[in-house]
């Protein structure tokens, strides 16, 4: 909705732009016709100050450290929802009712199954592969398999197209794990539950049957909620983008896949473990915070800090406490926890921390819990991509329904040469 304008003087000539307000946040300046009026672009490396699209799915206030998925605070969600539900909230705007949640909860269990020669698609990779490489691939063939759900104008089969990479991601990452290690796949079992049935998948064996840890489950299944969505991210803008053309779901999907897998990403958490297991021990900290400090050196403390929370990042708290029962529960008594609760109390209180707003973010604990789990580093990613999929499909789905959405087409300032004549190699 417009909400008076705002002005803009460029040239000596002075030009108005719609201000639009959302429903929390801040109102944004409707641009669109900026080039048409004053022949000028805006310039925003990494789109920080630009609202790209309108969306009604997950909000975030970083200075605040709030994060709701379609109202609902993340940390209620996180400790009283399923993933399931929270999977139908971000697709259908609502929580279900037990009805819909079943029904659901059903189709999507009814989907978990690969086609048979995917597996054979598989076996084609290096026993050595990278998870997200494989996951890519996989992913991106799904559009040669399923060609009854690709048909992006038919909102039935845009549909049917979520519910199998929902369904799929996770059966999907358990192949990749087990190829890599040299173990049989293992088929989905309809009877468990989201998380379970991922459980059983990576870490069953054909030879004995696989008992479900609870707490295991319940941490994973919270992992998955922290990590379902999580706004205008990267990889979700990447989904976005790649879709504006009118490119198949499973296409965009992989798309996603591959943003994510940059370090920068969804590789923090690993780079986080790796630092902790690095400090190896409390009485190190202090050592490491000084190296953090100096300008000179090149150390960086990760898990701190986000691009976008400049406040306590809310998933950190719910993490910090799934680390605690996950680690409690296995009976791993882990070094790098207890260097990872002592550098967050160092940090909290670290007026050079503070200062800067390097608050622990989700990354901080969530490599640990995975590790303790039994997840290899190689894993940590290819799990934030199978939960993130509800996410990228849910805002897939919005962006296709968006009547002022088009092909998305940035612009540049353009720094190279200016036009100039062509010289025969000879003459050069």
């Amino acid at each position: 909705m417009a909400d008076g304008t705002a002005s803009l003087s460029l040239g000596g000539n002075a030009h108005d732009f719609p201000v639009r307000s959302g429903s929390v946040g801040p109102d944004v300046i409707d641009i669109r016709k900026l080039y048409a009026q004053t022949g000028a672009f805006t310039y925003d490396p990494g789109f920080t100050s630009t609202a790209a699209c309108e969306s009604a799915i997950t909000y975030i206030d970083g200075d605040a450290g709030i994060l709701l998925h379609r109202g609902y605070p993340i940390d209620q969600l996180a400790e009283k929802s399923t993933f399931m539900e929270v999977s139908y909230l971000l697709l259908n705007g609502e929580l279900p009712t037990g009805e819909e949640l079943a029904k659901f909860t059903y189709t999507i269990s009814r989907h978990t199954m690969l086609h048979e020669q995917l597996a054979t698609f598989l076996r084609g990779f290096r026993r050595d592969a990278h998870p997200m490489a494989v996951m890519c691939g996989i992913v991106g063939a799904l559009s040669a398999f399923y060609h009854d759900s690709t048909d992006i104008t038919d909102p039935k089969q845009r549909m049917i197209a979520s519910h199998r990479l929902i369904a799929k991601m996770p059966t999907i990452a358990a192949m990749a794990y087990k190829y890599t290690i040299g173990q049989p796949f293992m088929y989905p079992q309809n009877n468990l539950t989201y998380t379970g049935n991922f459980l059983r998948m990576t870490f069953g064996v054909p030879a004995e049957p696989y008992e479900v840890n609870p707490v295991v489950e319940q941490a994973m299944r919270t992992i998955f909620i922290l990590h379902a969505d999580h706004e205008q991210n990267a990889s979700t803008s990447t989904v976005r983008l790649a879709g504006s053309s009118g490119a198949n779901p499973f296409a965009c999907i992989a798309a996603g896949i591959a943003c994510l897998w940059g370090p920068a990403h969804g590789g923090a958490n690993e780079a986080a473990l790796n630092m902790l297991r690095e400090i190896g021990r409390p009485e190190r900290i202090p050592e490491f915070i000084a190296r953090a400090k100096d300008k000179d050196d090149p150390f960086r403390l990760m898990g701190f800090g986000h691009r976008v929370y400049k406040n306590y990042d809310p998933r950190a708290k719910v993490m910090q406490k799934i680390a605690e029962q996950v680690l409690k529960e296995l009976g791993v008594n882990d070094p790098v926890f207890d260097v990872a609760r002592e550098l967050e109390h160092i940090a909290l209180n670290d007026e050079y921390f503070i200062e800067k707003k390097l608050y622990p973010n989700v990354d901080f604990y969530s490599g640990v819990v995975l590790s303790a789990i039994g997840f290899p580093t190689s894993m940590f990613t290819a799990l934030f991509a199978l939960a993130r999929t509800v996410g990228w499909v849910a805002q897939w789905n919005e962006m296709i329904s968006d009547p002022e959405q088009k092909i998305g087409r940035p612009r540049q300032l353009y720094t190279g040469a200016n036009q100039r004549d062509y010289v025969a190699v000879g003459e050069r």
